[in-house]
Protein backbone atom coordinates (compact mmCIF):
# COMPACT_ATOMS: atom_id res chain seq x y z
CA UNK A 1 0.00 0.00 0.00
CA UNK A 2 3.08 2.24 0.78
CA UNK A 3 4.85 1.72 -2.77
CA UNK A 4 1.49 2.72 -4.51
CA UNK A 5 1.04 5.69 -2.18
CA UNK A 6 4.35 6.84 -3.04
CA UNK A 7 4.08 5.99 -6.55
CA UNK A 8 0.64 8.46 -6.66
CA UNK A 9 2.59 11.25 -4.86
CA UNK A 10 5.51 11.19 -7.53
CA UNK A 11 3.19 10.82 -10.77
CA UNK A 12 1.12 13.85 -9.73
CA UNK A 13 3.87 16.12 -8.25
CA UNK A 14 5.98 15.69 -11.05
CA UNK A 15 3.39 16.25 -13.89
CA UNK A 16 1.89 18.86 -12.02
CA UNK A 17 4.10 21.36 -11.58
CA UNK A 18 4.74 23.97 -14.66
CA UNK A 19 8.05 23.86 -16.27
CA UNK A 20 10.09 27.12 -17.74
CA UNK A 21 9.65 26.25 -21.17
CA UNK A 22 5.77 26.54 -20.55
CA UNK A 23 5.82 29.79 -18.87
CA UNK A 24 9.25 31.28 -21.39
CA UNK A 25 8.09 33.29 -24.34
CA UNK A 26 10.20 33.84 -27.77
CA UNK A 27 12.71 30.35 -26.61
CA UNK A 28 15.27 29.03 -29.17
CA UNK A 29 17.32 30.98 -32.19
CA UNK A 30 15.69 32.55 -35.39
CA UNK A 31 15.58 30.24 -37.99
CA UNK A 32 17.50 31.45 -41.13
CA UNK A 33 14.83 32.18 -43.91
CA UNK A 34 16.37 33.37 -47.10
CA UNK A 35 12.85 34.46 -48.17
CA UNK A 36 11.33 38.14 -47.70
CA UNK A 37 8.36 37.59 -46.08
CA UNK A 38 6.04 40.45 -46.65
CA UNK A 39 2.66 39.63 -45.51
CA UNK A 40 3.35 41.60 -41.88
CA UNK A 41 3.79 44.82 -44.37
CA UNK A 42 0.49 44.57 -46.34
CA UNK A 43 -1.67 47.58 -45.56
CA UNK A 44 -4.36 46.91 -43.56
CA UNK A 45 -8.53 47.30 -45.43
CA UNK A 46 -10.78 48.87 -43.06
CA UNK A 47 -13.54 47.00 -42.03
CA UNK A 48 -17.02 47.72 -40.50
CA UNK A 49 -16.87 49.06 -36.82
CA UNK A 50 -13.53 50.65 -37.24
CA UNK A 51 -13.03 54.24 -36.35
CA UNK A 52 -10.75 56.86 -38.13
CA UNK A 53 -8.80 59.95 -37.15
CA UNK A 54 -9.74 62.20 -40.21
CA UNK A 55 -7.96 65.67 -40.20
CA UNK A 56 -8.82 68.21 -42.86
CA UNK A 57 -7.08 71.79 -42.53
CA UNK A 58 -5.53 74.14 -44.61
CA UNK A 59 -3.69 78.03 -44.06
CA UNK A 60 -7.08 79.19 -44.78
CA UNK A 61 -9.74 77.76 -42.00
CA UNK A 62 -12.36 79.11 -42.73
CA UNK A 63 -12.30 77.30 -46.07
CA UNK A 64 -12.31 73.88 -44.34
CA UNK A 65 -14.33 74.93 -41.22
CA UNK A 66 -17.39 73.39 -42.87
CA UNK A 67 -15.87 69.97 -43.00
CA UNK A 68 -14.89 69.64 -39.57
CA UNK A 69 -16.89 67.59 -36.92
CA UNK A 70 -17.80 69.91 -33.90
CA UNK A 71 -15.41 69.60 -30.58
CA UNK A 72 -17.47 67.62 -27.86
CA UNK A 73 -15.43 69.65 -25.46
CA UNK A 74 -15.22 73.19 -26.73
CA UNK A 75 -17.29 73.26 -29.26
CA UNK A 76 -14.29 74.47 -32.09
CA UNK A 77 -13.75 72.58 -35.54
CA UNK A 78 -11.22 70.00 -35.10
CA UNK A 79 -11.07 68.43 -38.48
CA UNK A 80 -12.43 64.70 -37.43
CA UNK A 81 -10.61 65.19 -33.63
CA UNK A 82 -7.89 63.97 -31.21
CA UNK A 83 -9.36 61.74 -28.95
CA UNK A 84 -7.69 61.85 -25.22
CA UNK A 85 -9.46 58.28 -24.84
CA UNK A 86 -11.04 55.77 -26.89
CA UNK A 87 -14.42 57.05 -25.34
CA UNK A 88 -14.03 60.52 -26.53
CA UNK A 89 -12.49 58.87 -29.77
CA UNK A 90 -15.46 56.80 -30.50
CA UNK A 91 -18.17 60.38 -30.57
CA UNK A 92 -15.58 62.83 -31.68
CA UNK A 93 -13.46 61.18 -34.80
CA UNK A 94 -15.50 58.36 -37.68
CA UNK A 95 -16.88 55.06 -37.46
CA UNK A 96 -17.60 52.97 -40.34
CA UNK A 97 -21.23 52.28 -40.10
CA UNK A 98 -22.66 48.90 -41.46
CA UNK A 99 -22.94 49.99 -45.18
CA UNK A 100 -18.87 50.56 -44.84
CA UNK A 101 -19.64 54.43 -45.04
CA UNK A 102 -17.74 57.33 -42.88
CA UNK A 103 -20.04 60.74 -42.96
CA UNK A 104 -18.26 63.85 -42.98
CA UNK A 105 -19.90 67.53 -42.42
CA UNK A 106 -20.71 69.20 -45.78
CA UNK A 107 -18.97 66.30 -47.98
CA UNK A 108 -21.72 63.62 -47.24
CA UNK A 109 -20.96 60.07 -46.86
CA UNK A 110 -17.98 58.38 -48.06
CA UNK A 111 -17.80 54.58 -48.61
CA UNK A 112 -14.35 53.23 -47.16
CA UNK A 113 -15.03 49.18 -46.83
CA UNK A 114 -12.14 48.36 -47.96
CA UNK A 115 -9.87 50.89 -48.87
CA UNK A 116 -6.64 51.49 -46.69
CA UNK A 117 -5.60 54.63 -44.59
CA UNK A 118 -4.00 55.68 -47.86
CA UNK A 119 -6.62 55.07 -50.33
CA UNK A 120 -8.96 56.52 -47.88
CA UNK A 121 -7.31 59.74 -47.76
CA UNK A 122 -6.25 60.69 -51.29
CA UNK A 123 -10.27 59.47 -51.76
CA UNK A 124 -11.02 62.42 -49.47
CA UNK A 125 -8.28 64.41 -51.17
CA UNK A 126 -10.24 64.24 -54.81
CA UNK A 127 -13.48 64.72 -53.46
CA UNK A 128 -12.73 67.83 -51.99
CA UNK A 129 -9.89 69.46 -54.67
CA UNK A 130 -12.65 68.31 -57.69
CA UNK A 131 -15.85 69.71 -55.85
CA UNK A 132 -15.11 72.40 -53.27
CA UNK A 133 -11.25 73.63 -52.79
CA UNK A 134 -9.34 73.53 -56.20
CA UNK A 135 -7.23 76.21 -55.56
CA UNK A 136 -5.81 75.94 -52.25
CA UNK A 137 -2.19 74.00 -52.42
CA UNK A 138 -2.02 74.21 -48.15
CA UNK A 139 -5.37 72.19 -48.29
CA UNK A 140 -3.82 68.73 -46.05
CA UNK A 141 -5.67 65.19 -45.46
CA UNK A 142 -4.70 63.34 -42.87
CA UNK A 143 -6.54 59.56 -42.05
CA UNK A 144 -5.67 57.48 -39.40
CA UNK A 145 -7.01 54.23 -37.12
CA UNK A 146 -8.22 55.81 -34.00
CA UNK A 147 -5.74 53.13 -32.29
CA UNK A 148 -6.08 49.16 -32.30
CA UNK A 149 -8.82 47.96 -30.48
CA UNK A 150 -8.99 44.27 -29.12
CA UNK A 151 -10.60 42.25 -26.85
CA UNK A 152 -8.22 39.48 -24.78
CA UNK A 153 -10.06 36.63 -22.74
CA UNK A 154 -8.95 33.69 -20.86
CA UNK A 155 -5.95 33.20 -18.73
CA UNK A 156 -4.99 36.40 -19.27
CA UNK A 157 -4.55 39.20 -15.39
CA UNK A 158 -6.53 41.84 -17.21
CA UNK A 159 -9.28 40.94 -19.58
CA UNK A 160 -11.70 42.96 -21.34
CA UNK A 161 -11.26 45.41 -24.54
CA UNK A 162 -8.33 47.61 -24.61
CA UNK A 163 -7.12 50.45 -27.52
CA UNK A 164 -3.44 50.62 -28.10
CA UNK A 165 -2.50 54.48 -30.38
CA UNK A 166 0.24 52.73 -32.47
CA UNK A 167 0.03 52.01 -36.05
CA UNK A 168 1.23 48.48 -35.52
CA UNK A 169 0.38 46.03 -32.50
CA UNK A 170 1.99 42.66 -31.97
CA UNK A 171 0.68 39.80 -30.10
CA UNK A 172 3.62 40.84 -27.86
CA UNK A 173 2.66 44.13 -27.06
CA UNK A 174 -1.37 42.77 -26.56
CA UNK A 175 -0.71 40.43 -23.79
CA UNK A 176 1.59 43.00 -22.34
CA UNK A 177 -0.84 45.46 -22.02
CA UNK A 178 -3.62 43.44 -20.47
CA UNK A 179 -0.91 42.51 -17.50
CA UNK A 180 0.26 39.30 -19.18
CA UNK A 181 -0.62 35.39 -18.97
CA UNK A 182 -1.74 33.79 -15.61
CA UNK A 183 0.75 30.98 -14.72
CA UNK A 184 -1.72 28.37 -15.91
CA UNK A 185 -2.57 30.15 -19.67
CA UNK A 186 -1.15 28.28 -22.59
CA UNK A 187 1.25 30.25 -24.18
CA UNK A 188 2.22 27.64 -26.68
CA UNK A 189 -1.67 27.82 -28.16
CA UNK A 190 -2.87 31.06 -28.06
CA UNK A 191 -5.86 31.96 -30.41
CA UNK A 192 -6.32 34.97 -32.47
CA UNK A 193 -10.21 35.42 -34.04
CA UNK A 194 -9.85 37.56 -37.03
CA UNK A 195 -13.22 39.17 -38.50
CA UNK A 196 -11.64 40.02 -42.25
CA UNK A 197 -14.21 41.86 -45.40
CA UNK A 198 -13.90 37.75 -46.84
CA UNK A 199 -15.19 36.18 -43.30
CA UNK A 200 -14.10 35.14 -40.34
CA UNK A 201 -10.53 33.51 -39.67
CA UNK A 202 -8.69 31.67 -36.48
CA UNK A 203 -5.06 31.22 -35.88
CA UNK A 204 -3.41 29.63 -33.17
CA UNK A 205 0.52 30.79 -32.73
CA UNK A 206 3.20 29.48 -29.93
CA UNK A 207 4.87 32.37 -28.62
CA UNK A 208 7.40 30.29 -26.73
CA UNK A 209 9.18 30.20 -29.81
CA UNK A 210 10.88 32.86 -31.01
CA UNK A 211 9.77 31.74 -35.10
CA UNK A 212 6.06 33.44 -34.01
CA UNK A 213 7.99 36.62 -35.15
CA UNK A 214 7.67 35.80 -38.78
CA UNK A 215 3.82 34.35 -38.12
CA UNK A 216 1.23 36.37 -40.59
CA UNK A 217 -0.72 36.73 -37.12
CA UNK A 218 2.19 38.20 -34.88
CA UNK A 219 1.07 41.77 -35.63
CA UNK A 220 -2.60 42.19 -34.90
CA UNK A 221 -5.56 43.57 -36.92
CA UNK A 222 -8.32 46.25 -35.58
CA UNK A 223 -10.83 44.24 -33.36
CA UNK A 224 -8.80 40.61 -33.43
CA UNK A 225 -10.37 38.65 -30.18
CA UNK A 226 -7.31 37.10 -28.51
CA UNK A 227 -8.37 33.95 -26.29
CA UNK A 228 -5.77 32.37 -23.79
CA UNK A 229 -6.82 28.79 -23.29
CA UNK A 230 -5.75 27.24 -19.93
CA UNK A 231 -3.02 24.31 -18.97
CA UNK A 232 -4.43 21.42 -18.42
CA UNK A 233 -3.07 21.91 -14.91
CA UNK A 234 -5.77 24.47 -14.41
CA UNK A 235 -8.41 21.55 -14.17
CA UNK A 236 -6.21 19.51 -12.00
CA UNK A 237 -6.30 21.76 -9.51
CA UNK A 238 -2.84 20.15 -8.41
CA UNK A 239 -1.40 24.07 -8.43
CA UNK A 240 1.49 25.48 -10.75
CA UNK A 241 4.60 25.42 -8.11
CA UNK A 242 6.10 22.46 -6.25
CA UNK A 243 4.93 23.53 -3.13
CA UNK A 244 1.49 24.24 -4.89
CA UNK A 245 1.23 20.70 -5.38
CA UNK A 246 2.71 19.28 -2.07
CA UNK A 247 0.46 21.13 -0.23
CA UNK A 248 -2.34 19.29 -2.61
CA UNK A 249 -1.13 16.17 -2.27
CA UNK A 250 -0.38 16.17 1.40
CA UNK A 251 -4.03 16.99 1.44
CA UNK A 252 -5.46 14.43 -0.76
CA UNK A 253 -3.13 11.80 1.11
CA UNK A 254 -4.41 13.13 4.49
CA UNK A 255 -7.47 12.68 3.32
CA UNK A 256 -7.14 8.90 2.30
CA UNK A 257 -5.43 7.88 5.37
CA UNK A 258 -7.94 9.26 7.28
CA UNK A 259 -10.85 7.70 5.26
CA UNK A 260 -8.99 4.11 5.68
CA UNK A 261 -7.98 4.63 9.55
CA UNK A 262 -12.13 5.59 9.90
CA UNK A 263 -13.48 2.46 7.88
CA UNK A 264 -10.82 0.40 9.86
CA UNK A 265 -12.67 1.46 12.79
CA UNK A 266 -16.11 0.59 11.78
Amino acid sequence: MKKYLILLFGVVFFSSCLSNKELTYLQGNPTSNSEIKRINNIPYKLQVDDILNITISSKKPEIVAVFQKQNLNNGTGNGGGGSNGSSQGYFSDYSIDNYGNIRIPTLGEINVLGYTELETRRKIEDILRQDYINNDESLYVSVKLSGIRYTILGEINNTGTNVIYQNRVSIIDAIANSGDITDVGNRKAVEIIRKTNNGTKKFVIDLTNIDVLNDEAFYIKPNDIINIKPLKEKSWGTGTTGLQSLTTIVSLLTLISTTIILARNL
